[in-house]
């Protein structure tokens, strides 16, 4: 039997805890998560991709059967390169819905072989966004608990003040 590989693709800017709770609940379902970071020329990401890079694997430190790296391009081609069958997709509320259903359809008709995975984070993590954390750490709010200690840290170095 060969090994269940999924694919957690994102920014990851930054990583949050409802982040590395899917991450960690993915494992219960497949024997490797690649956690895949966008690098995307078209955004301008508070954290550059390497240093994103580094704050999941710290923020992942001693969960073992993840690999954190990046990727450009088509999503699927990445999947398959890997050796991946699943793409892990995190659904916070109905809003999610519609882009990720869109999103994994589109995936469907580039690649049969690739599923899509959605999961809803545990309930304390249901309403967090890297967007939102960085608005709260920007205006000096207090992101203890919602992002792992790593995070936390980078994001006080970057403001300064959090």
């Amino acid at each position: 039997m060969s090994e269940r590989i999924a694919i957690c693709p994102g920014t990851f800017d930054p990583i949050t805890n409802g982040h590395v709770d899917i991450i960690q609940r993915s494992l219960r379902i497949f024997d490797r998560v690649v956690v895949a970071v966008l690098v995307n020329p078209q955004k301008r990401p508070l954290f550059e991709s390497q240093r994103r890079i580094e704050l999941i694997r710290a923020s992942l430190q001693g969960v073992e059967r993840v690999e954190v790296e990046s990727f450009q391009g088509l999503l699927v081609d990445y999947v398959k390169e890997r050796g991946g069958s699943a793409i892990i997709r995190g659904l916070r509320a109905v809003s999610d819905f519609e882009y990720e259903l869109q999103m994994a359809l589109m995936n469907r008709r580039l690649s049969q072989e690739v599923e899509t995975v959605f999961m809803m984070p545990s309930e304390e993590y249901s309403f967090l966004s890297s967007t939102m954390i960085k608005e709260i750490a920007s205006f000096g709010g207090s992101v203890r608990g919602l992002v792992p200690e790593p995070v936390e840290r980078a994001l006080r170095e970057v403001f300064h003040n959090v």
